[in-house]
């Protein structure tokens, strides 16, 4: 297996800290950090691993940690131009975007304009601008590999075919923790509620994505561009257990699925990895402790945020730019205690039905995304 040099983008998080432990485990080097303002655990990860550069998005925060690491032959920069020399460090050969948000756009691009092989688990980069960034890639060379489960799985089922044989995705949803309940049920539920996955140890914002099921709808969209499918050809299905992590169909009707622990570890180990299978620190799975795997479907009416994302996904253009930045205003202020659990879906839909539209350009996207966090601010007063 190659031996790869990282730039992992969103260091502190659940995802950063799990690509540093395949790191570890695999033998990958580490040339570059970043996190937004976490320093001591920064401080702790640039100790450990001695990389060429480390970043912190909070300038503030960047001061402090080149104090800290003054005593290292370490580089520290701040602000969001550091995050992107980080993503275009010549050194690294890989760059993980594990960023929240759209605040992954741009780091992404300039890695995919370094011709990087992007390890991509910024969901909201693909969300928000799949297309040109898709044509990006391409133009570049820079390689796409997913992180995310479920994209990981697809990803995965489709080595080996040709593309005109897939009928469609099946992509799973682990229904979150609210599971069965009625709208009426929903009323009363708590950020620290919905802060309980089943299954997956996860950062705030995708967790309360998971309980609404947005997640599964930003999903939806990612795997849109990143497969190069339209929504009709991508179905969901309620997958309590997490073990198939999702599947896909071809015409001769025959599905292949990948299966595995609810462990990150494997589809960031994978994304490094491939095109080889190496063994790593990923739990395995024991089929005969799994029990039953039960699929249902997913409940539009209760669960209003992912039909909201199917919508923008039918619509287009910067459609899912307004989704996305409407819903990371309104997870926050849900996290905040500002608003109620179902407002989540009431401020989406108010942005999707006051933002204009426009084509799709990189401009569009960030006035889109503006113009939705504003009108998600107004609709949470």
């Amino acid at each position: 297996m190659m031996t790869r040099t990282l730039s992992v983008l969103g260091s502190t998080g659940s995802i950063g800290t799990q690509t540093l432990e395949v790191a570890a485990s695999c033998g990958h080097r580490v040339a570059a950090l970043t996190a937004h303002h976490n320093i001591d655990l920064l401080e702790q990860q640039a100790r450990a691993f001695h990389p060429i550069l480390a970043a912190a998005a909070d300038p503030t925060a960047a001061a402090a940690l080149a104090s800290r690491l003054s005593d290292t032959d370490i580089q520290v920069l701040g602000g969001e131009e550091g995050v992107l020399a980080a993503a275009a460090l010549p050194q690294a050969d890989t760059v993980v975007t594990a960023v929240v948000g759209i605040a992954g756009l741009a780091p992404t691009l300039a890695a995919i304009d370094g011709g990087k092989r992007i390890a991509l688990a910024n969901k909201e980069t693909m969300v928000c601008a799949g297309p040109l960034v898709t044509a990006r890639a391409t133009e570049k060379g820079a390689e796409i590999v997913p992180v995310d489960s479920e994209h990981s799985a697809i990803f995965q089922c489709l080595q080996g075919s040709c593309r005109p044989e897939l009928k469609r995705i099946l992509l799973t949803a682990s229904g979150g923790p609210f599971f069965g309940k009625t709208r009426a049920e929903l009323e009363g539920v708590t950020p620290s509620d919905a802060l309980k996955h089943p299954n997956w140890s996860m950062g705030a914002k995708v967790t309360i994505d998971s309980a609404t099921l947005m997640n599964k709808g930003l999903e939806l969209l990612e795997a849109m561009s990143l497969f190069a499918v339209p929504p009709e050809q991508i179905t969901i299905l309620i997958h309590r257990e997490s073990i198939v992590h999702s599947a896909v169909e071809y015409c001769d009707n025959s599905v292949i699925a990948q299966l595995g622990a609810p462990d990150m570890r494997l589809p960031i180990q994978y994304a490094l990895s491939w095109p080889d299978r190496v063994p790593g620190p990923a739990d395995p799975l024991d089929l005969f402790t799994a029990g039953h795997l039960t699929f249902a479907q997913p409940d539009l009416e209760t669960f209003r945020c992912l039909a909201l994302a199917i919508r923008a996904a039918k619509e287009g253009g910067t459609a899912p730019a307004i989704l996305n930045g409407a819903n990371e205003v309104a997870v926050a202020r849900f996290l905040a205690g500002e608003i109620g659990f179902l407002d989540i879906a009431r401020v989406v839909e108010h942005a999707l039905d006051t933002v204009p539209r426009a084509p799709l350009t990189l401009e569009a996207v960030y006035a889109a995304d503006r113009a939705a966090r504003a009108a998600a601010e107004e609709a949470c007063r």
